[in-house]
């Protein structure tokens, strides 16, 4: 099939066309043409839409599928189809399955379970068996089997003589390291941010504390051992501002942000929403601020979604009881861009939502040119809607932004020759 873009603004700065109102035309899987009022006598499909903007494919690096083991939560399929709907053409998917993605043969499971489809699906593996922190898993065999990097996902590396070797083995087989920061003995029994609003919901806090120190702690042991560390999911000005100072000192570091983190901060929890019980959690409102001007002057390279399906006998509990995580898919550019709406420009979200990531992993970057391959999505950055259960592609609900007024919409898709276009 062929497919032709009407009147969309490019946002790539990577592309010839940046900043251009354009018609892209799309042969097989190819861009061929792209200029002003594209006319052609080939069957060709029309893509068009209001105040339409074209940017190389978004790309999330850090999600669950869930796949293998939990499937009643989410599957490759359902989990491609809320990449999708949130205007992502390519997806990191964490090793928190059933068994983990720990061992060669689980790696080549997601691979060969997801060949060539409108999403590009890269499997993370496992830092540790298990990811149990205690020893390494064959990261040289999984990284021959497909494996994209390496993770424990939530469960911070405690032992500091095993980090530097992790560290030491990936430098060897170039590959990145990725490690959440949380020092779990001073977030036992939390619940949330630690601070007033915790105090006067009557929840155990989670410091903010607890993550600074375990990056402070990463920081040092990158700098003696060497390699490639990335910082998953950054919460707090000072951690934000540990890692500024690292990449000054030209460590090889970078760092992720939660949509959310952005948009929400503690006192939404008034209402005890176990959809907003996540982790790291919404921090106060100056940290949010704080965030803000961290992702505007990249010391935060890259956005995720920290895609976390639940089943609802996880989240419809007592707040005490209740699962960390949200779904976020299909929200994660709406989140992001209404929180920095008139902030900053569409060309820096689009380099925290696909151009980075790309850069990170050592991935083809997307560009918007003839000859390239067609890896777009479309959007529309001033878009008002509101966020309903219409939206939500994901086999899991647990969302607390239905209802939601958001600035900012994906529009659809283009990838591997085909197309999806968004509710």
């Amino acid at each position: 099939m062929n497919y032709l873009i009407k009147n969309a603004k490019v946002v790539d700065p990577n592309s010839p066309h940046n900043g251009k109102q354009v018609d892209i035309l799309i042969e097989q899987d190819t861009i061929t043409q792209i200029a002003t009022n594209i006319k052609t006598d080939k069957n060709v499909k029309l893509i068009e839409g209001e105040n339409l903007h074209a940017s190389p494919g978004w790309f999330d690096m850090q999600a669950n599928f869930c796949d293998p083991g939990f499937e009643h939560k989410e599957d490759l399929q359902s989990g491609m189809h809320a990449a999708a709907q949130g205007g992502f053409t390519g997806v990191c998917i964490m090793p928190a399955t059933n068994p983990p993605l720990h061992s060669k043969a689980q790696i080549e499971y997601v691979i060969n379970s997801y060949k060539n489809n409108l999403v590009d699906i890269y499997p993370i593996g496992c830092l540790t068996q298990n990811s149990e922190g205690k020893e390494m898993t064959e990261m040289h065999d999984m990284k021959q089997a497909g494996a994209i990097a390496f993770t424990d996902y939530k469960n911070s590396i405690k032992d500091s003589g095993l980090l530097v070797r992790l560290l030491q083995y990936a430098e060897n087989t170039s590959s990145l390291i990725i490690t959440h920061c949380e020092d779990k003995s001073l977030t036992a029994g939390g619940q949330m941010n630690e601070g007033e609003k915790a105090t006067q919901l009557g929840l155990k806090g989670i410091p903010a504390l607890a993550e600074e120190l375990m990056i402070q702690r990463n920081i040092n042991l990158l700098a003696y051992a060497g390699g490639r560390m990335h910082i998953p999911t950054v919460s707090s000005k000072q951690s934000a501002e540990y890692i500024k100072q690292a990449k000054s000192k030209n460590l090889h570091i970078t760092a992720g942000i939660a949509a959310h983190q952005l948009l929400l901060n503690d006192t939404a929890l008034t209402e005890f929403d176990t959809n907003l019980k996540v982790n790291p959690p919404l921090r106060d409102k100056n940290e949010v601020e704080s965030l803000k001007r961290a992702v505007i002057n990249d010391a935060i390279d890259v956005i995720v979604s920290d895609h976390c399906p639940e089943e609802i006998e996880n989240k419809d509990v007592e707040f005490d009881h209740a699962a960390f995580g949200m779904i976020a898919l299909e929200t994660t550019y709406a989140a992001a861009n209404t929180a920095l709406h008139g902030k900053t420009e569409q060309e820096k979200l689009v380099e925290k939502l696909s151009i980075n990531p790309h850069k990170i992993l050592n991935l083809h970057i997307p560009v918007l040119k003839a000859g390239e391959k067609a890896n777009i999505t479309l959007f529309n950055p001033d878009a008002k809607w509101t966020f309903t259960q219409k939206h939500i592609s994901s086999k899991s609900k647990n969302t607390p932004f239905i209802n939601y007024n958001f600035i900012g919409k994906a529009i659809g898709v283009v990838n591997n020759g085909k197309v999806s276009l968004c509710k």
